[in-house]
């Protein structure tokens, strides 16, 4: 497994420096938030995605992928009726698939919660049906970038739409493309799921349909300064044979960012070190 962190955790330092401590605690690769490069993502180009591609090698750690995709710029939806509006969304995500590709990253988590509400269109069909052609689109042009792109399951608390793995896996067979997979994110799993984190793992990993695992306690803060275990969640992992990305997703930084980037990064590499 290799273990990721989110750099918005670190988004008050120079990207240099975010590469720098990353990788003075130990972790292999940074999980990109769009908006920290810019407040306008449009205006990221290939050659800035290089750029960032370069300077994260020069501190030995890789762009994993990309997440929070549609935070800026604001007003965007995939569910919407509006079609211009859904256009221009479209045009955001294909741009960010070249970039994440142009980074040398692998995966792009659909989050994004604020962005897919069934209210954003005349009726929960429609909005679903919105969303779906959508996600054609989006399937074809991660598979012709050589990236993968997931859809997060949320809970409910955040959105109304694919809250659930098992909803976000009818989704991915109706797609039907290696490119477009689902993820789990601990922190909503464990708020919204009806079982475990770890029979969660246990369940879906083999199918083929998860791609990506993002950890973070259900408090929102990171594993390790929570109530939530996470060595079942880890063995489960190494159980089914896990060899791919794990991110570090906390969203309350206490007492700062790198402190919860150093907990987390100690919390899960003694759980790594002592698995069966």
């Amino acid at each position: 497994m290799l273990l990721s962190l989110c750099n918005e955790v670190l988004r008050d330092y120079p990207f240099s420096d975010q590469c720098r401590i990353a990788a003075a605690l130990g972790y292999k690769g940074l999980e990109v938030a769009p908006f920290t490069i810019s407040d306008d993502p449009f205006s990221i180009t290939e050659a800035d995605a290089i750029e960032h591609r370069r300077i994260a090698e020069d501190h030995g750690i890789e762009i994993t992928g990309l997440h929070w995709l549609l935070v800026a710029p604001e007003g965007l939806s995939l569910t919407t009726d509006d079609k211009e509006l859904r256009g221009k969304t479209l045009a955001l995500l294909q741009h960010l698939i070249e970039l994440c590709a142009g980074m040398g990253g692998s995966v792009l988590v659909h989050g994004s919660p604020k962005q897919r509400l069934l209210s954003q269109a005349a009726t929960p069909e429609a909005a679903r049906e919105n969303a779906s052609d959508c996600f054609e689109r989006i399937a074809s042009w991660s598979r012709a970038a050589g990236v993968t792109y997931c859809l997060e399951p949320l809970s409910r608390n955040q959105t109304d739409f694919i809250n659930t793995v098992d909803e976000a896996a009818v989704i991915v067979d109706a797609i039907d493309s290696s490119a477009f997979k689902t993820m789990i994110d601990t922190a909503s799993a464990g708020l919204t799921e009806e079982q475990p984190v770890d029979a969660l793992v246990r369940q879906w990993l083999p199918t083929g349909r998860v791609a990506h695992i993002q950890v973070n306690d259900t408090n929102q803060r990171a594993p390790g300064q929570g109530e939530n275990k996470f060595t079942s969640v880890f063995q489960a992992l190494k159980d089914v044979g896990y060899d791919g990305i794990v991110a570090v997703e906390p969203f309350v930084y206490e007492p700062d960012g790198v402190t919860t980037a150093a907990v987390a990064a100690g919390y899960i590499h003694g759980i790594l070190e002592n698995l069966t």
